[in-house]
Order: C-alpha cells, then sequence, then structure tokens
C-alpha cells in the first residue's frame, strides 16, 4: 500500500501525463504562448534583481532540473543581462548549502557582453561563482578554452541561449553537448521560433526553417546520447524550449 508521498508522486505522474495527452489544453497553452511572446512577456522578469528575459514556466522547469541532476557546473552560452547567470549561480549555492554538491561553478559565454552588464554580474553578491568569457560560443579557441574550463566539473549542465541560426545552435550543440554528464541535460532554449509567426523573428537570421528547434531535430539525427524529455514539456505546457530539453541518457562526458 502507497504512503501519502508515493501516493501524491503517483496522482502527479499521471496528471502530467494526461496534460500531455490533452490536444485542447496544449492549444490553449501554445496560443497563450504566441500572444505573450509577441507582446515581449518574457521581458517582464528578474532573478535576484537582474533582468532574466526567461519565461516563468522554464525558470520552474530548470529549478527542478537542477535540484535533481546536482550539477556542480553549469555552462551557458549568451549572457546578455545576466539573469540567467544569476539564477544557476543562486541554484548551486543552494545546492551547496544543502550539502549536495562542493564549489559550484557557471560559466558564461557571449560575443558581447555590454560593459554595464558586465559590471553589475561582477557586483552582483551571486559573482564570485561566475566565470564569463567573451567571444564566439563556435570559435575553435574558445570551444577548447570552455572544455578547458570544463575540466573543473564533475557534474555539468548546458544550456544553450545565444544566436539563435540553425547553423550556429548545431555547432553549439556539437561543441558542447559532449560535455555533459550521464542523466544531466543540454537545454535548448527559443526552439519556440519554429512555431511562431515569422513577424516574431523582426528581420533577425532566424525563422521558421532556421531555428534552435531545427538544430535539435538535426543533431539528434547524429547523435543518440540524447532524447528529449517531453515529460517536462507536459508538466509545464508553456515554454520556449519546446523538443529543447534534452537529456543524456547514454555515453560519457569528454
Amino acid at each position: 500500500m502507497m504512503d501519502a508521498i508515493e501516493q501524491f508522486e503517483k496522482d502527479r505522474e499521471e496528471r502530467v501525463e494526461r496534460n500531455g495527452n490533452d490536444e485542447e489544453l496544449k492549444s490553449l497553452a501554445a496560443q497563450w504562448l504566441q500572444e505573450s511572446m509577441m507582446k515581449q512577456y518574457v521581458y517582464n522578469f528578474s532573478w535576484l534583481g537582474r533582468p532574466i528575459i526567461q519565461s516563468p514556466q522554464d525558470m520552474i522547469a530548470l529549478q527542478e532540473i537542477i535540484w535533481k541532476v546536482k550539477p556542480d557546473m553549469i555552462i551557458e552560452t549568451g549572457i546578455a543581462h545576466g539573469g540567467s547567470l544569476i539564477f544557476s549561480a543562486s541554484m548551486l549555492t543552494l545546492l551547496e548549502a544543502c550539502g549536495e554538491i562542493e564549489d559550484g561553478k557557471v560559466l558564461g559565454i557571449d560575443i558581447d557582453i555590454r560593459e554595464h552588464n558586465k559590471k553589475a554580474i561582477q557586483t552582483h553578491p551571486m559573482s564570485k561563482k561566475i566565470t564569463m568569457y567573451q567571444g564566439s560560443s563556435i570559435d575553435e579557441e574558445m570551444i577548447a578554452r570552455v572544455h578547458e574550463f570544463a575540466k573543473q566539473g564533475r557534474k555539468i549542465l548546458v544550456c544553450l541561449d545565444s544566436n539563435h541560426t540553425h547553423e550556429h545552435v548545431l555547432a553549439e550543440l556539437r561543441a558542447y553537448s559532449p560535455l555533459v554528464s550521464l542523466g544531466s541535460y543540454c537545454i535548448v532554449f527559443d526552439t519556440l521560433v519554429e512555431d511562431m509567426p515569422s513577424e516574431f523573428s523582426n528581420d533577425r537570421p532566424w525563422d521558421k526553417g532556421n531555428n534552435p528547434k531545427t538544430a535539435v531535430w538535426e543533431y539528434l539525427k547524429e547523435c543518440d546520447d540524447f532524447e528529449i524529455d517531453k515529460n517536462i514539456e507536459n508538466k509545464i505546457l508553456i515554454t520556449v524550449a519546446t523538443d529543447g530539453y534534452l537529456k543524456r541518457i547514454k555515453g560519457s562526458a569528454v
């Protein structure tokens, strides 16, 4: 006979599965996401004082993943205002406080770290956990530099959120997903570009047919070490990372 905790978990799993099969509910979620993204909804939020430019639902999903995986290193491409770096650093700080990890580290890579953002990140209380590299994430020297940094990590999680073109994201996947530990994740953000109207891209170099989701699809054809964790999407329903939660199911990190 199940105890109360086991029953709660079972009920939740069944509810998530039902919601994942509820086409009407998923359609409503997709409609809301599209409308809200066109109105820049994700620009409304901060994490510990820094703009994070992220869906709150994805932030909740990410903290669940971090608690489950317990990485001691998170590598992110794309820095912007630094909210995501601060989020990751705070999550690793919590893991340390709970005795789950030691000496957590966050690495952020961006081709253009604006001086005002760099200063705000460097003066933030979480800055002691954060290292930033400026340069293209797909430059060979940068890739080598990141791989060298990654040797300090025992369990690594990767988030890709920089240039959203197909070729760039595919190159990032090839470069950095090998660093992901077994059971951990490579999370590819803004795959929703594939499902948005063309005006959403606003003359940027990515659009339908040329975006993070198409890169994920191609990468998974050439590498079977990862699978899309649809359970996360079924749980949160509203996400900018559809097909983007990639869980490492086999192989070992380089």
